[in-house]
């Protein structure tokens, strides 16, 4: 394996692990995995199949010629964990005479939702995910699925001699996120609820555009499937986690971590503490430290205090009018002597250690002046500087960070460079 693939950020890894599959992988003797951008999950019954989420729809020929040697009879029912075209995308590929199709309530609202701004969030997704989901250049659009059954809060259907509960979990990655339980054999899916990558900060509000998650709705949920004892839980993306103690253990410190951030935020901004002071100082001690490769603590402090506090932050009266700071760009410019000087100041900062510093200026120079050469080398050099400072695990973070350098003219990342988008 080339440095490059070992130092790629593990979602990137996580969404492109189906790439080399060439069977479905028994889970245990009646669940089987397809693994794609999202991964689907075929169950047996003794009176046919049910498939929770059905992959990607660029994905969805060879997702079920994966799981056509586990098939066992009619594919009774497809269950939809939430709103994403990585898990509903695949439905037409699947749909057989009398199948039914069950999805959260609000799964129709939340896929209008993403149409009615795809031309707004494309360009966004592109930007972030481009160099790590291949897609023609002519992309297959979404299809339209229109669910037989919504689940409100709970619903529950028996086949084939297995028992299906679909719970809602409104905290996920959608708001009408649901998971699947099947008491009997204590197994729950539970797709995207704890986001792609298992035992990890959440991301509240993606930096690509959605609709923000509630953090309260995210512990009402997670408390809810922690309060199930699966023995068995299947994710979204990855392998499975096995055994009640194990699963049990992994759901607590995941509680016990959001919960510190939202209590921490909740007590700063009632001590007066801004958000920016909050973002940097709130951090989890070490016997509660989870992953941050899709969220971010800092990122989830700041959707925090939005769901408790509004888009408003008292610390400007400029934020209530549509004029924005950069509209004195020019000026600033002109006090501090030209573009030049600024720059110049830049790179003392990223000299310092203090590229975010550096940032602050360049986006007053290059609003001034979009061409300048040396501040766009100092750009450059600070976005260098970051990206080495975050260790390349969030992937969010890695990408945009990237695409900066690139439209500078470099690619720091060349294992996330193929592919079109």
């Amino acid at each position: 394996m080339s440095s490059a693939e070992e130092s790629k950020p593990l979602l990137a890894s996580l969404v492109q692990s189906g790439e080399a599959q060439t069977e479905a992988v028994a889970i245990n003797d009646f669940i089987f995995m397809a693994q794609d951008i999202s991964n689907a999950y075929l169950v047996r019954t003794d009176d046919g199949d049910v498939l929770v989420n059905t992959g990607f729809m660029d994905n969805a020929a060879r997702t079920k010629a994966l799981l056509a040697p586990a098939r066992r009879g009619k594919l009774r029912t497809i269950v939809l964990t939430q709103a994403h075209p990585d898990h509903y995308g695949g439905v037409p590929a699947f749909l057989e005479a009398g199948t039914k199709i069950a999805a959260g309530q609000g799964f129709v609202e939340t896929c209008r939702f993403y149409k009615d701004l795809m031309p707004f969030s494309m360009p966004r997704s592109r930007k972030l995910w481009g160099g790590t989901i291949k897609r023609p250049a002519n992309p297959i659009p979404p299809p339209i699925v229109q669910p037989d059954i919504l689940v409100d809060r709970y619903f529950a259907f028996g086949q084939g001699g297995r028992r299906f509960e679909l719970i809602a979990t409104p905290g996920g990655e959608t708001l009408d996120a649901i998971v699947v339980w099947m008491p009997n054999e204590r197994v729950v899916f539970t797709g995207n609820l704890f986001g792609p990558v298992f035992l990890s900060m959440p991301n509240l509000c993606t930096i690509r555009g959605d609709k923000p998650r509630s953090v309260v709705r995210y512990l009402e949920s997670l408390d809810r499937v922690r309060n199930l004892g699966a023995e068995l839980l299947i994710t979204g993306h990855g392998g499975p986690i096995r055994g009640a103690a194990q699963i049990r253990a992994d759901l607590d410190r995941m509680f016990a971590a959001v919960s510190y951030v939202n209590e921490a935020t909740i007590a700063g901004m009632n001590e007066g503490r801004d958000v920016h002071t909050l973002m940097r100082e709130i951090t989890l001690p070490d016997d509660l430290k989870i992953g941050e490769f899709h969220g971010k603590v800092s990122w989830a402090v700041r959707t925090i205090w939005g769901e408790y506090a509004g888009w408003f932050h008292y610390d400007s009266t400029t934020s209530l009018y549509g004029v924005p700071r950069g509209s004195v760009n020019a000026d600033l410019a002109d006090l501090a002597g030209g573009v030049s000087r600024l720059a110049e100041r830049a790179m003392r900062h990223v000299d310092a250690g203090r590229p975010l510093q550096a940032l602050h200026l360049l986006d007053i120079a290059l609003g001034a002046e979009p061409g300048h050469a040396n501040a766009l080398a100092v750009k450059k050099a600070a976005l260098e500087q970051l990206l080495a400072a975050s260790g390349g695990s969030n992937l969010s973070e890695t990408m945009w960070l990237r695409s900066e350098i690139e439209a500078l003219g470099q690619s720091p990342w060349p294992y996330l460079s193929t592919g079109t988008a």
